[in-house]
């Protein structure tokens, strides 16, 4: 595998077990073996989705991935609880309180209050944040990317392959897990040109007015199909949807184009991830959230917990871009070089690949 590219594994929920997964806000959570999660003296690792849900083929199907890995490593069962909305997330964590879990994963910026409240009211209880970093106390853990630097790369890819010119991005809400994606794909267009002499445009995002597209949520839906329509109608050949499930409704576009537009996914291999859709593909800024969250539940096992923030980076393997699949005879066959050389600079510092909105 090249330097530059990241192939995690992605087997999906059907293989996971499905006793461990509450299905939304008041379902009866399932025990490791007794009435309450360590009834049966295991440490019983939990979690709470956002309202995207754990068959989100993003990162909240990945934070479950990582959780299940952790417990069967410890030979336990886990509990997770899938929130419909947002109204869910308090109750929803105050149900897992209730089973006395050894952590509390939350997955997502969205759940950023309530995991505050919840922590503060429970300060003996551990709890760990994906892609927040805004609760500071001793018993939270951040996990969080640098996404910007996997972006760098994609946004490089992307204009390397344009046809036309035009590359474009739209999100699902502004939020800095959102533009950090975005920051680092224009950054990376921008590189591009200053090293080819080239003119690539970038449409749906400006990194120095921090203004472009967004659908106002992260569902798959119309108003995601039509922020891609509308990079579309600017001419832009490959699109990075930032958000969850929303690149559904932009390969949704694509097709009804009928034109030769790639996508670039986000957080987990879209290529593996999504079937239906793997031959639009040019590659996948990922996230190894699964094995991050493993990895800080097994430390809180292994009574090694700490609220230092977990922050992947290009360095540490965090974060990457998936390979190109079926793009690989498609694009420049010095593409994948010119790509290891930039990984290479932006982790001696050399290359700057960064956002307003990097943890880091």
């Amino acid at each position: 595998m090249k330097a530059t590219t990241r192939n995690f594994s992605f087997t999906g929920l059907a293989s996971l077990g499905v006793t461990s997964l509450l299905a939304a806000c008041g379902s009866p959570p399932q025990s490791g073996g007794g009435t309450n999660g360590q009834a049966a003296g295991k440490f019983v690792p939990c979690m709470v989705s956002d309202s995207g849900g754990f068959d989100d083929k993003s990162f909240n199907q990945l934070g479950y991935e990582g959780l299940k890995s952790a417990a069967d490593k410890l030979v336990t069962t886990p509990h997770a609880i899938q929130s419909k909305s947002e109204s869910d997330f308090a109750p929803n964590l105050t149900n897992l309180v209730a089973q006395n879990c050894g952590i509390i994963v939350t997955v997502g910026f969205l759940l950023a209050d309530a995991t505050k409240a919840s922590a503060a009211a429970n300060p003996k209880t551990k709890y760990a944040t994906i892609d927040d970093k805004t609760v500071i106390l001793p018993n939270v853990k951040p996990i969080i990317y640098d996404a910007a630097q996997a972006a760098f790369l994609a946004g490089y890819a992307a204009a390397s392959y344009s046809k036309s010119g035009v590359v474009g991005t739209f999100g699902g809400m502004q939020l800095p897990t959102v533009t950090v994606f975005m920051d680092g794909y224009a950054s990376g267009v921008a590189y591009y040109n200053t090293m080819k002499g080239a003119k690539v445009k970038v449409v749906g995002w400006d990194v120095a007015s921090q203004t472009g597209s967004f659908t106002g949520g992260f569902a798959a839906g119309v108003e995601a199909k039509s922020a891609a329509r509308s990079l579309i109608d600017q001419n832009a050949d490959v699109i990075m949807p930032v958000g969850g499930p929303i690149f559904q409704s932009a390969g949704q576009a694509i097709r009804d184009s009928g034109r030769g537009i790639a996508l670039i996914g986000v957080d987990s291999d879209n290529y593996l991830t999504a079937p239906d859709l793997k031959d639009l593909f040019l590659t996948t800024v990922e996230k190894d959230i699964s094995v991050s969250v493993a990895e800080v539940v097994g430390a809180a096992a292994a009574d090694k917990f700490d609220n230092t923030p977990y922050v992947g980076t290009l360095k540490n393997h965090g974060v990457g871009i998936a390979p190109f699949h079926d793009f690989a005879s498609k694009v420049n066959p010095s593409l994948q070089g010119e790509l290891d050389t930039i990984n290479a600079g932006i982790i001696d510092g050399s290359i700057r690949a960064t956002s307003v909105s990097s943890p880091t």
